[in-house]
This record gives C-alpha cells, structure tokens and sequence, in this order.
C-alpha cells in the first residue's frame, strides 16, 4: 500500500500549494485503489487523494473499504480531511484502519472512529 500511495503522490496535480498527497484504499475484495490530490486555481474545486481512491474503487466495483493508507510530506500528519473523513464513512466501519504515513512510511495508525466519532453513516439512513 505504501509504495502505491508514494507512487499516486508523485503523480498528484499540486501546483498551487506543491502539497501532494496520495491515498490506497483496500476494498473487501482486497483489490487496491489509489488516489493523488488534484488542485484547481478555485481551490475548492479540486479533489483529495482519497476522493480519487475512492471514486476508482467504485469504478472498479468494489463497495467496502478496510483499510486506508495516506501518505503526505511535512512535520504534522497529514491525516483525512473532514470532508474526506466523511466519505470513507460512506465505505468503511468504524473499526477500518487508517494509515498516516510520510516519506519514509507509516507515522501512525487510527481507526475511523477515532478520526471521526459518532459518525452519520449510511446505517443511519436504513
């Protein structure tokens, strides 16, 4: 996981904050998804790493995540988004794990949960 996400970091589209980050999700099927940030000059526009690992795990038909892992440069851990935190929710218990790693690998380890407590999920809805 960590060597793709390194490689979807190297390939991300940063060139306004020259942030790049690169996300891997693994699905249920065990089938490996990767994602790169992808910046706008409208900086809301763009996409999180983890939105575009997310979107290919749907393209490739797959609908539950276990494991995540996030790599990003710089001191602090460059964990999930709340936005991003939201929609691994969408695909992932409480209990996934999430990997916040850095150029030389994984810092730390989280569950969902513990990034997102008492989440709105799709069990809310059923």
């Amino acid at each position: 996981m960590f060597a793709m996400a390194r490689q979807a970091q190297a390939a991300a589209y940063a060139p306004h904050s020259r942030f790049r980050v690169g996300a891997v999700v693994r699905a249920v099927s065990g089938r490996l998804y990767a994602g790169a940030n992808v910046e706008n000059a409208a900086y809301p526009v763009g996409t999180c790493a983890e939105a575009g690992a997310i979107a290919a795990m749907v393209l490739g038909g797959d609908r539950a995540i276990t494991e995540v892992l996030v790599v990003g440069d710089g001191e602090p851990l460059c964990t999930p988004c709340g936005a991003c935190r939201q929609r691994l929710r969408e695909f992932a218990p409480d209990m996934a794990a999430i990997h916040i790693a850095g150029p030389q690998g994984i810092r730390r380890s989280f569950t969902l949960g513990e990034l997102l407590p008492h989440s709105f999920g799709p069990d809310n809805l059923a």
